[in-house]
């Protein structure tokens, strides 16, 4: 038991011992750095690389400073709010080949009744209002046992929009009873998964 209390103690001594050497070295070192003397001319010192060094700076800002160019990897989304019927269509298209390389004033040429809301060299955002409908509105309805879509006109009208092949007997019960007075769907999305369901 005494040798074990003789060899604590023995390591907190020796530990203390490294504690106080560490700072007195650190506080030796800090004194001799502050009282060493530094000559800083003022003098100007130009030559050929210095030159080269201050063009290769003005450079870069150059180079940093430049405005965003689309870039082969962009998507342009277009949002347009229809004030007839309140809707709004998303869209999302790659860029063109034409718009590569082409910054946001010679963007806005092509594009001058959108508003740009996002612009980044990967990402725009183009948004506008129209008077009109969107043209996207659709009713599911059962026509001669098949899941047929018509497109509802602006006047009210319908259309044939498309005759599926899907038919209307293997649905459920309640989709029956909803086929048959028909499903009013807003959007080729929405219309798109109600189809999916569907099938």
């Amino acid at each position: 038991m005494n040798k074990i209390v003789v060899l604590i103690l023995s390591f907190i001594v020796i530990m203390i011992a490294v504690f106080i050497a560490t700072v007195v070295y650190r506080t030796d070192n800090n004194y001799n750095m502050t009282n060493i003397p530094f000559n800083i001319s003022k003098e100007n010192i130009l030559d050929e690389c210095t030159d080269e060094y201050e063009q290769m700076q003005e450079e870069i800002f150059q180079a940093n400073s430049k405005t965003e160019k689309i870039s082969p990897n962009c998507f342009i989304t277009f949002k347009i709010k229809y004030n007839k019927c309140g809707h709004e269509t998303i869209t999302l298209e790659k860029v063109k080949r034409n718009l590569i390389n082409k910054t946001q004033d010679d963007f806005k040429k092509e594009y001058n009744d959108w508003d740009i809301e996002k612009f980044s060299d990967t990402d725009i955002v183009l948004s506008k209002d129209e008077k009109g409908y969107c043209n996207e509105h659709y009713l599911v309805q059962d026509k001669e046992g098949k899941v047929a879509i018509y497109l509802i006109l602006e006047d009210g009208t319908k259309e044939i929009y498309e005759l599926t092949d899907i038919s209307t007997e293997y649905l459920s019960n309640e989709d029956k009873i909803q086929i048959k007075s028909g499903i009013k769907v807003n959007g080729k999305q929405k219309l798109n998964q109600l189809i999916e369901d569907f099938e």
